[in-house]
């Protein structure tokens, strides 16, 4: 089968594209076909993330395993598609870039027979232009900064002051 998917970037601006994919792929196929669709060189670190209809954050899936004695991470060239998205779970979060956190949502638009004589990947629509910079991140509500000094009482902390 084969899974027609819109990749939203997480901005104001509408900037998406629209792609066609196996569902036999791999989650790895998918990010190269995501970082080709939108231009990026594709060397950096990326992770996709299972999600609710909310779109709040599940389990990571890792381009590698940045763990020093390998984990239980589920990585991208061991994950296919059809794994993590389906009709009844139609939502996904990939991040790409963790120092500039490029930020996308992909959803699950159709699933459609395969076509004979079609390559796929397929970029099937590109829609507004990437910016130089992935967009700020703004959060609903800040956190509360105010301390009370901690330091004003040294009697309250239980240390030995000749410890050296």
């Amino acid at each position: 089968m084969i899974y027609k998917v819109r990749i939203i970037l997480d901005a104001e601006e509408d900037i998406f594209r629209d792609i066609e994919i196996e569902d036999s792929n791999t989650l790895e196929e998918f990010h190269d076909a995501i970082t080709q669709a939108f231009g990026f060189e594709g060397g950096e670190m990326a992770s996709f993330y299972t999600c609710d209809e909310e779109w709040n954050q599940d389990e990571e899936i890792a381009l590698f395993d940045m763990g020093e004695n390998g984990s239980d991470i589920r990585l991208m060239n061991e994950t296919f598609l059809e794994d993590v998205l389906s009709e009844n779970s139609p939502k996904l979060i990939y991040v790409y870039d963790f120092f500039s956190m490029w930020t996308f949502f992909v959803e699950l638009a159709d699933i459609i027979e395969k076509e004979d004589g079609r390559a796929y990947p397929n970029l099937l629509f590109s829609f507004g232009e990437l910016p130089d910079s992935p967009p700020e991140k703004t959060f609903e509500s800040k956190p509360n900064m105010e301390f009370e000094d901690p330091l004003d009482n040294y009697d309250d902390f239980d240390f030995d002051e000749n410890w050296n």
